[in-house]
């Protein structure tokens, strides 16, 4: 499943503007550093996060090492990265609890292309091994 933005990535950057889903106001702060998209993340409105972009690496758990890599290397995701997807990202995304199917690489893939979409977590069927 794929929503749509209203604004392009330029420069590394993300301006403050926001789009719509289905009528609900959805902010491109929201756009975590790992390839999540934290608009619609589970854990938003129970820890009251303002999302990856505005906590810097500091998110409710703890220090992000994925956030703080990207920060250092003044990327606002790790889709502007020559080294994506490096092993950080693979642990995180191969976590028996926080992984997924593929969708923040996608994401990442997507947004660094310029295109103004994501997937939502866990929404790719899982490879059966």
């Amino acid at each position: 499943m794929y929503f749509a933005m209203d604004n392009r990535v330029t420069e590394n950057t993300f301006s403050v503007t926001s789009y719509k889903e289905d009528g609900v106001h959805m902010d491109k702060q929201m756009i975590g550093m790992c390839g999540t998209y934290c608009g619609v993340c589970e854990w938003k409105e129970k820890t009251n996060c303002p999302g990856c972009q505005e906590v810097q690496g500091k998110p409710f758990w703890g220090e992000c090492s994925i956030a703080k890599c990207s920060i250092n290397k003044e990327y606002n995701h790790c889709g502007h990265c020559s080294d994506l997807p490096c092993d950080k990202l693979q642990s995180a995304y191969n976590s028996k609890d926080h992984g997924d199917n593929g969708e923040r690489l996608a994401n990442l893939k997507s947004w660094a292309s310029g295109k103004e979409n994501y997937l939502k977590l866990r929404t790719l069927k899982a490879d059966k091994k």
